[in-house]
């Protein structure tokens, strides 16, 4: 999920080092590690080297504020001068902890030597959080060994322009038509489409069977995250179907807009199509939820943040090393710093969400969620929340598992993101690391198009509505939950053609202490 509390243009500046501790070897008040639990002090050797005190910052800026920062060994064991990169460090001091439901780091990921959660950033994610890309605007998964599916296309997006669509089947990639799911063929389609080159040729073949080619130039656009809506009758029953692709912080009012639809339309059920939604921004969220839930939670809590004890204790002296300007509860604006925030976990510090129902739709009695192991961090907090006050129903796949979130913390040139809290609903519920379980496990299937009603997920939603339980494999083979690619090709495939961001920033307004 992405928390961020403050946009990116508002900060005033972000220390690259920590002054007093990173250029020095004798105790302060603001070592980490005496703040933190760990050694009382730092036996650094004095440098001017802006790669050496990136990698310090990194490691001290995780030893307060990381999640699992407990597990973290002191600076002189770690000795985060010593990676040949900050990705490489960044990999090994996520790798600590270790998840007792799994036994294996609450980071890992099988077949990667990146992070789960944490990652940096040049600056791309604060713009992508603002509803604003610089790409072709579509992405791609392979339907069969041999079969490269468009999965969406953004409305605005230089794609959509060439008249791309769902479903589309690409025959030839810049000329090749050697397209498959070998090692070679992946990073070929991966660097064509999802590298940085600024135009990308393309042949399609379109479900009519006519061929097309297409140029398609990278350019910025507006993101509108909503692929696809309509209202459905089924029986007596009137469901809403929207496709939300991503929690911007601009989305709310196409939301609102959509849902007034849905109001007009007399809906009883809905059915959020969240597949490939990695998350985005928790204010979203929190307003997509408030449209959803019953108006008789209003005022009842809705879900906890829960920041790392070292922050809530207001020991995490780091921060003020993270300054920005902000208005006060005064309505003065000063100079503020992500020290000067109160992380516990409360109303009064704004930790704590109620239920506020936004809109006039209040007679939803179930939610069915389409999922697949792409859908992460903040489309899972909206699950999650849910989950205590209305049926709720999963079709797909296990979610991402990703119960966690952050704001970004600047370090030179760039942002760096590190879990920093977990949220947890009403009743108490998260700890998803693992994913969030459905209640039908279904393959996704790219060849159909949004709202089509033969698409799989769609097709198993719409008849469990029509017949209050899901079809089984005897009753209907055209919704099976086979795929031409096993379980294993799939997730494989994920982690190597996946570029949708996972994360749940905060993005709230702070009350400052």
């Amino acid at each position: 999920m992405l928390r961020k509390f403050i946009s990116q243009n508002t900060f005033l500046c972000a220390l690259l080092i920590v002054v007093g501790f990173t250029v020095s070897c004798k105790k302060s008040n603001n070592n980490p590690d005496a703040d933190a639990g760990g050694e009382s002090n730092l036996l650094q050797t004095p440098t001017s080297d802006r790669a050496l005190l990136t990698k310090d910052s990194i490691f001290l800026y995780a030893k307060q504020t990381y999640y699992w920062n407990k597990s973290l060994p002191s600076y002189d064991s770690f000795n985060p001068r010593a990676f040949s990169s900050n990705e490489k460090l960044l990999y090994a001091m996520t790798q600590i902890a270790i998840n007792p439901q799994t036994n294996k780091p609450y980071e890992y990921v099988e077949r990667s030597t990146s992070p789960k959660y944490s990652f940096i950033d040049d600056g791309s994610v604060a713009g992508q959080l603002g509803g604003v890309n610089g790409d072709f605007g579509f992405s791609v998964f392979f339907a069969g060994d041999n079969d490269l599916r468009i999965k969406y296309v953004y409305a605005a997006s230089p794609a959509a322009g060439q008249g791309l669509k769902r479903g589309y089947q690409i025959t030839k990639i810049n000329g090749s038509s050697d397209i498959n799911t070998s090692d070679a063929s992946i990073n070929y389609v991966v660097n064509a489409i999802f590298g940085s080159s600024t135009t990308v040729a393309l042949t399609v073949l379109k479900p009519d069977n006519t061929t097309q080619d297409v140029t398609v130039t990278r350019a910025e656009y507006n993101v509108n995250p909503i692929l696809f809506s309509k209202t459905y009758t089924v029986g007596a029953k009137k469901v809403g179907y929207i496709v939300f692709n991503t929690f911007t912080t601009n989305s709310t009012p196409l939301l609102d807009k959509a849902f007034t639809q849905f109001t007009t339309d007399g809906i009883t059920e809905l059915i959020v199509d969240l597949r490939y939604n990695g998350g985005g921004s928790v204010q979203t969220s929190e307003a997509f939820t408030n449209l959803i839930a019953p108006s008789a939670q209003n005022g009842k809590v809705m879900y906890t943040t829960y920041w790392t004890q070292t922050m809530q204790d207001n020991k995490a002296t780091i921060l003020q090393n993270q300054k920005f300007y902000a208005t006060g509860s005064d309505n003065v604006t000063r100079l503020y710093s992500y020290f000067d925030y109160p992380f516990v976990p409360t109303i009064a510090a704004n930790n704590q969400e109620v239920f506020a129902k936004r809109g006039s739709l209040n007679g939803l009695t179930r939610v069915y969620f389409i999922v697949t192991k792409g859908t992460a961090s903040a489309s899972e907090l909206l699950i999650n929340n849910l989950k205590p006050v209305i049926d709720v129903k999963l079709v797909g796949k296990k979610t991402y598992g990703k119960p966690v979130g952050f704001f970004s913390i600047r370090i030179d040139k760039n942002d760096l993101y590190i879990p920093q809290f977990e949220t947890k609903n009403q009743l108490n519920q998260g700890g998803y690391f693992d994913g969030i379980a459905v209640d039908k496990d279904i393959a996704d299937d790219v060849t159909k198009d949004f709202g089509d009603t033969s698409e799989k997920m769609l097709a198993q939603a719409l008849y469990y509505s029509a017949n209050g339980s899901f079809s089984s494999l005897l009753k209907d083979n055209a919704i099976s939950s086979t795929s031409p690619l096993s379980k294993t090709q799939v997730e494989d495939l994920s982690g190597k053609m996946d570029h949708e961001f996972k994360g749940m920033v905060e993005t709230r307004k702070l009350k400052f202490k």
